[in-house]
């Protein structure tokens, strides 16, 4: 099948090219020229696993295309997914104009009947926005007899993991209207998505605004169970329990399951933070209160600071002079994503208070050079105690604590003994709860998790 996907962003890229490995034909088209040269140049401006290797052989294939070219875009595929960036405005909700300006683009352009596949995580009514945009350009064009339709068909993909979540969904949602068009539209996403439903039918058929909000509804959920597990391990941590010994108590029971049950400094990202905040505001703008979500959100912003009032238990308030390793930047494991990490609340904190960080993360450091200067532009002398080591160790040497911040394997399995030798005072402050305290204890090393008992 002949396939555009509007927007080289995370989403877009992966759907493009997983789309074009079962051999559809896919146009991949973004107004950022800067990006578009990157992709033809065989590189990728993401790092996810396995995408680079998919995305070349599909190029040089000749099944996957990256173009400025919007006229071209449009007239190449019969489906059309617009997978561009929703930002959140200042007061929360989701910024439309990267949508609208796709679904004007095609209207202004299109010849022949399209299906507009709205992929990018938007709010409950944006199809009957998309539709309208489309619709007015057509009639200035005169061409109100063209026909499209609009499908919802949200994404559900993690970062680190998502190659393998879109070649193995475990649900595929299709919103579409209950006319004939939307009828037409149904059989052809099913045709598009048969390779996934070989062995048992995945696809969810909804209405519109239903899938829409069930794309909203699944990210809340996940937010809520992180938020609920962190305020849990706040209060281990005065009570003298251990969390991870309640996580596995809880997770085991098969209504709670063990997924998103770990403590640690807060969810990050480009979607939670961003889902949550426009789920709120959808409320807002509907006269209704989500208090559950509210209180999420609040929790999530404090937990960020969880590992900050450790340290200043630990240390006092006055960091000046004394050096934190900092093991990990990335919001989460197997991504370069900056995007609302608690590593920049923790590392800003630090260095307003005096301290130097040396920071290291085996993926994340470009994008967090670029982060930080973003952050701490007007702070020149910040910036300046801060450096960025080429392995985890030389991070550490001379440090007076070790900051874990994000997962990453790497970090999973460290020779103590080394640690306890490189570092200044031997004392770790572990925001995932990598280690075990009885473990660290032993090697001579004060520990301080997430809600986790220090004594044997």
């Amino acid at each position: 099948m002949k396939i555009t996907i509007i927007g080289t962003g995370y989403v877009g890229l992966v759907t493009g090219a997983c789309l074009a490995e079962l051999g559809n034909d896919v146009f991949c088209v973004d107004v950022d020229s800067r990006k578009i040269d990157i992709l033809n140049n065989g590189d990728v401006p993401i790092y996810e696993p396995g995408l680079k290797e998919i995305i070349e052989r599909n190029r040089i294939a000749g099944r996957l295309i990256f173009s400025t070219d919007i006229r071209a875009s449009v007239a190449h595929g019969d489906i059309q997914f617009i997978a561009v960036g929703t930002p959140p405005d200042e007061d929360g909700s989701a910024d439309l104009q990267y949508v609208l300006t796709a679904a004007r683009n095609i209207g202004k352009y299109q010849a022949n009947f399209k299906i507009v596949v709205d992929k990018s995580t938007v709010p409950v009514g944006t199809a009957d926005k998309v539709a309208a945009a489309i619709t007015a350009e057509l009639q200035a064009r005169g061409k109100s007899d063209l026909e499209f339709a609009v499908v919802s068909n949200p994404e559900f993909l993690k970062e680190g993991a998502a190659v393998a979540d879109f070649m193995r969904p475990d649900r595929i949602v299709i919103g579409t209207t209950q006319d004939e068009s939307g009828h037409k539209a149904q059989h052809i996403m099913r045709t598009l998505y048969a390779p996934f439903i070989r062995n048992h039918d995945r696809m969810i058929m909804m209405d519109l605004r239903s899938a829409e909000f069930t794309k909203y509804a699944a990210n809340a959920m996940l937010a809520t169970r992180i938020s609920f597990m962190n305020e849990l391990a706040n209060l281990a941590d005065r009570l003298g329990a251990d969390i991870e010994l309640v996580r596995q108590g809880i997770g085991s029971d098969p209504r709670i399951g063990y997924s998103f049950l770990y403590a640690g400094t807060g969810y990050g990202g480009s979607c939670f933070p961003k889902d949550v905040q426009a789920l709120i505001r959808t409320a807002h703008e509907h006269d209704h209160r989500l208090q559950v979500l509210t209180a999420v959100e609040q929790a999530n912003e404090y937990q960020k600071r969880i590992l900050i009032e450790k340290i200043y238990a630990r240390l006092g308030r006055n960091l000046k002079g004394m050096k934190f390793a900092v093991w990990g930047l990335a919001f989460k494991p197997e991504t370069d994503d900056m995007r609302a990490a608690p590593s920049r609340v923790i590392i800003r904190e630090l260095l307003s208070q005096g301290a130097s960080v040396c920071a290291y993360d085996p993926i994340a450091m470009n994008e967090a050079r670029h982060a930080f200067a973003s952050d701490m532009a007007d702070e020149s002398d910040w910036l300046n105690r801060l450096t960025y080591a080429e392995k985890p160790m030389h991070a550490v040497s001379a440090a007076d604590a070790l900051i874990i911040v994000t997962e990453w394997k790497a970090f999973r399995s460290p020779d103590f003994e080394s640690l306890k030798a490189a570092l200044r005072q031997p004392i770790i402050f572990d925001g995932r709860n990598l280690y075990d305290p009885v473990l660290c204890e032993d090697a001579g090393i004060e520990y301080f998790g997430i809600g986790r008992r220090k004594t044997k």
